[in-house]
């Protein structure tokens, strides 16, 4: 029976690890970025409700700064 030398096989032992590494990194980055995902879509439903509250409040012509928090009305255009 023929075998591969022992630096063969230690070349090719190698690569399969790296390869299986970069497997693995590949699902932990899926994994992370599917959690990203679901906080984004948990921070765009709790910007709504809290946008829904403001407008209720202040109304829904109004224009909040988001730098100072002063509230004005939309001019409107009535050309």
């Amino acid at each position: 029976m023929k075998k591969v030398t022992e630096q063969e096989l230690a070349k090719i032992q190698e690569m399969n690890s790296d390869f299986n590494k970069s497997k693995m990194a590949l699902g932990d980055l899926e994994l992370q970025k599917q959690n990203i995902i679901r906080h984004v879509d948990l921070l765009k439903k709790e910007f709504a409700e809290h946008e829904k509250s403001l407008i209720e409040k202040y109304g829904k012509d109004s224009v909040i700064n988001v730098q100072t928090g002063e509230v004005t009305q939309k001019e409107n255009d009535t050309k």
